[in-house]
Order: C-alpha cells, then structure tokens, then sequence
C-alpha cells in the first residue's frame, strides 16, 4: 500500500479498540514466566553449552601474545574461540568496531576470546586461566582535551547536514539587544537495561538460527550474515521479547557474533550472555556533548539570531551525538546557524540511546531559553510562546503537520499551577528545603519508514498477525492487537499476534519511536487486502462492505467472519510505503514537562515533588501504554538530569563505574506523583493510523525541565549534567 496522500475517514476510525485503554496481551506471559527471553530458549536449544567472553584488559593496541593452555585443561570446556581461530570475518554495516578484538584492541572490554563449557560456572573458571600479553599504546579519552581537534562527521545521518545556516547569524547576534552565550555539557550514559545483550546459536548444516534479544530484526540479520560472511538467507533471527533496549540493542553485539562461533566451533547449541560489567564498554552507550548556544533577541522577547554548536566523541569510522538537530525547527528567527563536530576517541562505540541527538541537546537549548528569558524578563512559556513557528524555520515553505507545542503549554500550565510560580529564585521555603518550578518544551521528529505484516483469517474465526516487528516493553503486541480487531471487526482476545522472527514480513523494527505508528500500519495495509479477500469469498462488493461483531455485512447480508475460512484458511500480505508527504510537511512531536522540586538548603540534596508531561503525538493508539512509555521517559529524564554519569578513567580509557552498582539510575523512592496528558489529535499526513510515536517524546526536555526547577529554588544555574550536590552546595543561598 503506498500512502501518498492525507488519510481519509478508514476504519481505524471506529476506534472501538484501537484508542482505547488496554492490557497488555503479553503481560500475563511476562509475569507468569511462559514468555521466554533470548537466554531462556531451553525448549529449543535444550543441550545448549555456555559462553563467557573474556574482555580486553586495555583501550587500545595489539594482543602480542594469549595462552589458552590452562584454560583448555580447565574442567568441562569444550572449546576456545579467538581471532585466530574463528575464521576470517567481516563487520557490520551498523558496527563500528569490531566484535571480536584480536590483535588489534580498539577499545576497553572489546571481546578477545570465548570460552565455551558444559556449566556457566566452568566456562567463567575456565575463561580465567586465559593468559593474555598486550602492547598497550596511547589514546584519546578526553573529549574536552581532544575539542580543538574535531572534524567534521561523515554527512547525511538521520540528523541531516553537518552545518546550516541561514540569514546572518553572527551579524544579528552582535547586534542584538539582549544576548546569551554559554557552554553546557552531557556525559556519557549507559542504557542499564534490564535485561543484558544474550543469544543462543545452533546450526544445522549451513543454516543459522540465532535467538536474541534485538530490536531490528532484518538489520540485525544482515549484518550477522555480512560479519560471518555467509547468505542472509541462511541466518534466521527470532527474538519475540526483549528485556529492554532504549537503542542499545538496535544492531547485532559481541553474544550474537560469540554464540554463532562458538556453536560453530562446539558443534552444539552455545548460549552467551554479556556479564554486567562488560555492557557499559563492550556495547554502545550515549556519547558526552559539549554545546555552545548563542540567542540573540530583541528587547521585546522575539529571537533574531539562535545558534547551536556540538561536540561529540567516538571511535574511528564513528558518528555523532546530533544534539543541534533540535534547534533548526523548534523555535522561529530569521538568523540561524548549527554545527556538528566530531573528535576521535578510544573509548567504546558511541550510538543512539533513547532519542539520540534531542535527548542530549534539549537538555541544553531548553536551559538557554530559560536563561534568555530571564533576561528579558519574560515569563519562560511565554517566551518559548513569543517564538512558536508554524513552519520548519529552515525551510519556511514546509509547514508543520501538525503543530500545537503552545496547547501544550497552557494546558500544562493551568494544570500544574504554573500561575503560583515565584520568579524570583530561591525565594520560596518549605521549612529547610528550597522548592522551585521549572519548565521545558520538547520535540521528537515522527520518522517514517516502510512495514510489512501478514495476517491469516483461521476456520474458528481467530486472527494471526505475523511480522518481524519487536516489543521492547513498548507494547508493540497489544497495539497491533487492537489494529487488526479494529480492522476485522473482531474482539482483541479473537487476535494472535507473533512477532519477533526472521521468518515473518519485514516490519519497522523498533527504535526511534517510529515502531508504533508504521508497524501498526504494516497491519493496517494487509488487513485491507485480508477485507478484500474476505469480501470477494463471500460474495460481497469490496467497496461495501462492514467488519462488525465477528460478521461481515452488506446491503442487508450478515454472515460469520469465520464462514470466509471454512475451506481453508485466508491469507494476506501488505506493506506500508510512503510517498512525499514526508517532504511536503515537516512531522514532528511536541511536549511541554513541569516540574516542581525542592533542594535540602543545607546538604542540596534534591528531592522531585511533582512531574507533568502533556504531549502532542498524533492518534495515540492504546493510552495506558503510551502514558507508561511517557512516565518511564520522565523517569530517565530524572536520572539524566540529577545522577546518571558514565565516569571516564581518562589514563587507561575505560569507563570506570560499569555495573548497576556504580552507575546511579532512579529509583522508586526518586519518583514522586508523575501525570500525563495526551492531546490525542490525530494527524492524517502521518499514516492511515494517523498516530505518531510518543516513547522518545516523553524523555525530550525532562531534564532542562528538572535544571529550571532547581535553579528556581537555589539560584545556582548548573550547565554540567549531572545535577548532583557538589554543583550546588558551595553556592546555596544562606538560610537563616
């Protein structure tokens, strides 16, 4: 199905179940324990024997020697696989180091070898005894000593151009009459999902079948088929839940690759799971930013001149943190610039974590409009109001598709109590504490991409949904669910849904936010035809024709959907593709997040009192998900903005604190009463779905939100993310 125009009325908009507030279908597999994840595939691989990786002790430079002999002898070990032994492979088109180091290192904790044994306790005593020499050499793993170094990155990544410019933005910031200019800075941060990377590999013959935990099933398959150097088709992917990925597990990492050659090298089924403490540097993580941003405005609060510049750091043949993208659509003014820049760094693989880009750099620029605004002396919604745009300000001849960022805002405001807000930092007490409120805006682009699903109409009337597609705790299976009940006219308990294989159509995948909206209308597209095939079975007109109660009608003719099966069963398959639309209208999401904190005025300990979100992201297609997605966003903008730090040992290059003991996330007793919105607008230029995704939106502008409402209770403004005590205590007002 090509969809190159505005939808129009469909049956999506019955919304009888999609739009609706719905369990999940997977939730009882989850909590019961029968859904099973990558490393408890025990039916399927039952004679499975253990990896364990063992890590590279250094950043960068060559193994000169490793002795396997006493690890060989070590009790129960089948098997040792190194560079040496695994044959020649490739690299992932999505990988920027390779996932088996040897002899070259290119960075801390990158896989050297795997040892495989009958028990997982062997195989790690075994993996022990591994004796490794390295030539250890010099690297870079200071991104603010290596800055004056930086290049420009490799052009057209999903950020777009490395610069742009438009007007005049250092004329009209130099004559300006109120200006900011100021440097902010993000750390690296690690995704500590729940769930580690794990896979089990068995082989029959030429043929591969990997169960892991992956988000893109198709890219993952491609680039373990390029790295093994055989046939994509040879190599079958099922991953049909997944413990978490927030980015992490978008490509294929170091347990897939091992699991593949070690059941090669074994002769059996091999399960590996990456050890915590090797996720944090053998995988990928968010890169640190350095930001400047300059705004130029008027004295009556309207912005003739805003610019973005953005350091980053990562490996070789890398890519940037994009964290000005951002910056060139959500405010108006005549006069703009934007930079990226990339240094060359020897820590481990810098890639997208949730909202790669705007997460990092919203954190920033929504700080420097609070900062801009108290300047002016301008109320801060009303100064991002002030400069609300109803078109891409780079490109004005591209409108918005929908675009209700200052809705947000006001709605947000008369909620939280905006109008009791002081504006006068540290000026409101509640007994030894310093409360303050704070606000920011947040965007997220709707990306659109093509998916495919099939779906089979069965003689007991029941409907199943195959596609590739994946849920990552998102709720991908409930809101495909509700799209083909929508669209068959059948309660959601009479759909199956199976996702999550190789085997099934190529679907969106997960990650960017862009799962929901286009894996929803991969179904949408096929359940179209599976109608038609329906329709043409029974007799019926296609053009006419209702999907109501499990029947089918037209012109007064009512018959049992399932009457369409009795002679076997029907099948369809479709797939969304999307014409110019994309190009015409700029799509994108909008938030606005309120937060209330309160600072101890003696230790600075901070507490979080209060969070709001109200989002605009189209249609949004199962609420009580979507709000879950939003509140765990909100949640790990509290841990960007107050705790979570990836500390750099800047001698040897690795990342010191790499396990969920020394990298702080929130937790319960972090969080306070956190409330949604949803403005719930569908938008007909996005998809037949007319929905958009919400996952990512929830995380974007949370922690500027968190910076404003302490530096509203404090008057101590931080620019260096995290927020923690030691920024502040040394600047505390005195409390008599």
């Amino acid at each position: 199905m090509k969809f190159d125009a505005p939808a129009i009325m469909n049956p999506i908009d019955q919304l009888k179940v999609v739009g609706k507030p719905t369990d999940r279908i997977d939730g009882p597999n989850k909590t019961t324990g029968i859904a099973h994840y990558a490393y408890e595939q025990h039916e399927a691989a039952p004679d499975a024997a253990y990896g364990y990786i063992v890590p590279s002790a250094i950043a960068k430079g060559r193994i000169s020697a490793i002795d396997l002999t006493e690890a060989e002898k070590s009790p129960g070990v089948i098997a040792i696989v190194t560079a040496e032994n695994a044959g020649k492979l490739g690299k992932g088109t999505s990988n920027t180091a390779t996932l088996l180091g040897g002899p070259e290192i290119e960075h801390y904790h990158q896989a050297i070898a795997l040892v495989i044994a009958e028990s997982f306790e062997q195989a790690r005593a075994a993996a022990s005894l591994v004796r490794v020499d390295y030539s250890r050499v010099e690297g870079a793993f200071d991104l603010e000593a290596a800055k004056a170094g930086a290049g420009l990155p490799p052009e057209g990544g999903i950020g777009g151009d490395t610069n742009t410019n438009t007007g005049d933005f250092e004329g009209a910031f130099a004559a300006a009459a109120v200006r900011l200019d100021a440097t902010y800075t993000t750390p690296d941060q690690s995704h500590a999902m729940m769930e580690p990377h794990a896979s089990i590999a068995a082989w029959d013959g030429e043929m591969l079948t990997l169960w892991t935990s992956n988000q893109m099933i198709n890219w993952s398959r491609g680039d373990l088929a390029r790295t093994l150097g055989i046939k994509k088709e040879n190599v079958r992917l099922i991953s049909p839940y997944i413990g978490g990925g927030f980015g992490g597990k978008l490509f294929i990492r170091a347990d897939a690759l091992l699991a593949a050659l070690g059941a090669k090298a074994a002769g059996r089924a091999v399960k590996v799971a990456l050890q915590r403490p090797l996720i944090a540097n053998n995988t990928t993580h968010r890169p640190a930013t350095i930001q400047r941003i300059r705004i130029g405005a008027d004295r009556h609060g309207k912005i003739a001149a805003i610019g973005h510049e953005g350091w980053s750091g990562d490996l070789p043949g890398g890519g940037p943190e994009n964290a000005v993208h951002q910056t060139r659509l959500f405010y108006a003014g005549p006069n703009r610039m934007t930079k990226t820049r990339l240094v060359v760094l020897d820590l481990p693989e810098g890639n997208a974590m949730r909202a790669p880009g705007e997460a990092s750099g919203l954190m920033a620029l929504e700080i420097a409009m609070d900062e801009m605004a108290e300047k002016l002396g301008i109320d801060p919604i009303r100064f991002r109001a002030l400069n609300d745009t109803q078109v891409d300000p780079e490109h004005p001849e591209r409108p918005f598709s929908q675009r209700n960022l200052i809705q947000c805002m006001e709605i947000g405001a008369e909620h939280f109590g905006w109008s009791k807000r002081n504006p006068t930092p540290a000026s409101v007490r509640d007994d030894h504490w310093l409360v303050g409120m704070g606000m920011a805006a947040g965007i997220r682009n709707n990306l659109l991409t093509k998916s495919a699903a099939r779906v089979r109409l069965k003689a007991d009337g029941i409907i199943v949904v195959e596609t590739d597609m994946t849920d990552i705790g998102t709720g991908s299976y409930t809101i495909i669910a509700q799209t083909a009940a929508e669209m068959m006219g059948v309660p959601i308990n009479k759909v199956e849904v199976k996702l999550g294989d190789s085997s099934f159509p190529v679907s969106s995948g997960s990650g960017g936010q862009w799962g929901a909206n286009n894996s929803t209308s991969g179904v949408y597209a096929a359940c179209v035809k599976l109608r038609e095939a329906v329709a043409r079975r029974l007799g019926f007109n296609t053009e006419n024709v209702e999907f109501v109660d499990s029947h089918v009608k037209s012109n007064g003719r009512s018959l049992p959907l399932k009457q369409a099966a009795e002679q076997g069963e029907l099948v369809a398959e479709d797939t969304i593709e999307y014409g110019d639309l994309g190009k015409k209208y700029q799509q994108s999401t909008f938030a606005a997040h309120f937060v209330e904190a309160a600072v101890d005025s003696a230790t600075g300990e901070i507490r979080i009192r209060r969070m709001l979100a109200v989002c605009e992201a189209g249609r949004i297609l199962n609420p009580k998900s979507a709000r879950s997605q939003v509140i765990g966003a909100m949640t790990m903008g509290v841990g960007a903005a107050l705790m979570e730090e990836l500390t750099v040992d800047k001698r040897f290059g690795f990342f010191v604190n790499h396990d969920l003991a020394g990298y702080e996330v929130p937790v319960h007793a972090d969080i306070p009463h956190q409330d949604v919105i949803f403005l719930d607008e569908a938008d007909p230029i996005s998809s037949p779905m007319k929905a958009k995704g919400v996952g990512e939106l929830g995380l974007c502008g949370v922690g500027a939100a968190i910076a404003n409402a302490v530096y509203n209770a404090t008057g101590v403004r931080v620019r260096d993310y995290p927020i923690r005590m030691d920024k502040l205590i040394g600047a505390l007002p005195l409390v008599s």
